[in-house]
């Protein structure tokens, strides 16, 4: 009987605090993910939120193992080929992979369910992605990234019509919080695993506006893609819901989240580096940056926040990296 050897490598990981590696051995690969900081949601609810896609028939890593007494769960090897990783290597089949990104959206968004049991047997009801928790988010970048650039004299004032200006947006949305929302649906969570797409870091989901993970895929500041693209991958998503959205609607909460999620994710990497010296992140600033431009630029109704961005985060400090 051949005995079973078994091998661990740390695999890159992402801005959370879990760590990531790769068992082989002579039978199958699996990834160990390692966490003893927010354990319940990076184990516990990160597990639930795979079980209830795998039960709607998405393709998410099965849990092979538990140990969360020691801070660790084991659970299926999807490779390494991320849809980043693919655009990158297939320039000419960009237009296609997006689409089945769309589509992998679709079924997602097509779920009912809310509740599914853990690991530990007891339910999970995801919960509601609300206004206040969206507006938490986008001020992260109030509390900072404005901190690191605006006086201390000028920076109460100008958060307080920041902060202003966020809330206004949000209770501009209109489409109801009733769609599960991965809140990462982006290149680099979406992977290609035997002739399937599925995807990973799933532990944020809550239930909320559809429009939200739209825009973490087409906006993603990971990758860069022309205003062209854009339109088609949008589009696309538009035809294939054409009875159940009202398109003037979808693009209004499209946009919105849209800028709101770049004023999060620059937030969130000042706070990287600041916090816990994670600089790498800081790169792709610009990028997101040119996003809100994007998203703002003749639509009235971001002329008070375009404003106030204008005057205090002009051209020189977007472009630093």
């Amino acid at each position: 009987m051949r005995s079973v050897k078994s091998t661990l490598k740390k695999i890159k990981g992402d801005a959370s605090f879990r760590s990531f590696y790769r068992k082989k051995n002579n039978k199958k690969n699996s990834i160990i993910v390692y966490a003893s900081k927010e354990k319940e949601k990076n184990l516990l609810i990160y597990d639930a939120i795979n079980s209830l896609l795998i039960e709607n028939k998405i393709l998410a890593p099965k849990l092979y193992k538990e140990n969360y007494k020691q801070n660790s769960i084991e659970i299926e090897d999807f490779g390494d080929d991320t849809i980043f990783k693919l655009l990158k290597k297939n320039g000419s089949n960009k237009i296609n992979l997006y689409k089945k990104s769309i589509d992998l959206l679709i079924e997602i968004q097509k779920i009912k369910q809310n509740i599914i049991k853990n690991f530990k047997g007891k339910n999970y009801k995801v919960p509601i992605y609300e206004n206040n928790k969206l507006f938490k988010e986008a001020k992260l970048f109030s509390d900072w990234y404005a901190k690191k650039y605006t006086s201390k004299k000028k920076l109460p004032t100008v958060n307080i019509e920041i902060n202003k200006q966020i809330k206004f947006l949000l209770s501009n949305l209109k489409i109801k919080n009733e769609t599960l929302v991965h809140r990462d649906f982006h290149v680099s969570n979406l992977m290609r695993h035997k002739k399937q797409l599925g995807t990973i870091d799933t532990q944020d989901a809550l239930i909320g506006n559809r429009a939200y993970d739209l825009a973490s895929l087409i906006d993603d500041v990971r990758f860069e893609s022309s205003k062209k693209l854009k339109d088609i991958i949008y589009n696309y998503y538009l035809k294939l819901n054409k009875d159940k959205i009202d398109k003037v609607i979808l693009l209004n909460d499209f946009q919105i989240l849209s800028v709101i999620r770049n004023m999060k994710i620059i937030g969130i990497f000042e706070r990287l580096a600041t916090r816990d010296k994670k600089k790498t992140y800081l790169k792709l600033i610009p990028h997101a940056w040119k996003l809100i431009e994007l998203r703002t630029q003749n639509n009235q109704i971001f002329d008070g926040l375009k404003r106030v961005l204008d005057i205090n985060f002009p051209k020189k400090i977007r472009n630093l990296k």
